[in-house]
């Protein structure tokens, strides 16, 4: 587990979230203006910049508290023993503060009203499976890298893949119900109806249980210290693993280890 005191967690936590919904808001509103009427360009321009931008904010908050932004990424990771219980509902609040804060930044920083509430309906049911999709895929890169060895590569893996699921699924890929809270507040190209979030974050529960359910069967024996690691090693406030854990990006398992 993590040495950092859980005050510096906490705050890692609230200022990840906000810069990544700053973020998100941002470039979406940006992009509504540099690219108007264009909606497959302008959600290019948004997945580019928040699939960058996650990247530096986990490389950034990352060492103190893992960088997860994301309450279903915290309690997979309680589930797996890598985060006490306690600390993931702490990390809950500061999660959804954070993002609801960035979403307000966004809107000041283009000169709009601090809150906009969204009045973009996206509750589907082919939303409800892209959610699950999206969170689903989402939990399973970060465990995966974890469990092979590879934590070091997940601020680019996760950026990665989240620039990607903006185009294959229909909902642009939430997969994070703190992002899905903080969107209500802005009324622009990324946010999202107030109705339309409870089937969002249904679905993004749904998508991490079933990611907690295949992680086991995939990886088995998935431990608390390498669970501890996600989404990169921050441990005693970020010092570095011990030896046999990520030597370099792309290092096999020591030997004898089960995959």
């Amino acid at each position: 587990m993590t040495g950092a005191a859980l005050w510096r967690r906490l705050l890692a936590e609230l200022l990840g979230s906000m810069f990544l919904a700053a973020v998100v808001v941002g470039a979406g509103i940006a992009a509504q203006r540099l690219s108007p009427g264009d909606t497959g360009l302008e959600l290019l321009e948004d997945a580019a910049a928040t699939a960058a931008g996650l990247f530096a904010i986990i490389l950034m908050f990352g060492p103190v508290s893992g960088g997860h932004f994301n309450p279903v990424v915290s309690f997979a990771d309680a589930a797996f023993g890598g985060l006490g219980w306690r600390d993931a509902v702490a990390y809950l609040p500061a999660q959804v503060a954070g993002c609801i804060a960035g979403a307000v930044l966004a809107n000041l920083m283009f000169a709009q009203a601090a809150v906009s509430i969204s009045a973009k309906h996206r509750a589907t049911p082919a939303h409800f499976l892209s959610e699950v999709i999206a969170t689903a895929g989402l939990v399973l890169v970060i465990f995966a890298l974890a469990r092979s060895g590879r934590s070091r590569s997940a601020p680019a893996a996760v950026g990665a893949y989240i620039g990607a699921a903006y185009f294959f699924t229909s909902s642009t890929s939430f997969a994070n119900p703190a992002i899905t809270l903080g969107r209500m507040f802005s009324a622009t190209f990324a946010g999202i109806a107030p109705a339309s979030a409870p089937a969002f974050i249904a679905a993004q529960v749904v998508g991490g249980a079933l990611a907690v359910a295949v992680s086991r069967a995939l990886y088995a024996g998935v431990t608390p210290a390498e669970a501890a690691d996600i989404i990169v090693p921050h441990r005693s406030g970020g010092a570095e693993p011990t030896v046999g854990r990520a030597a370099g990006d792309g290092a096999s398992p020591p030997a004898g280890r089960p995959v």
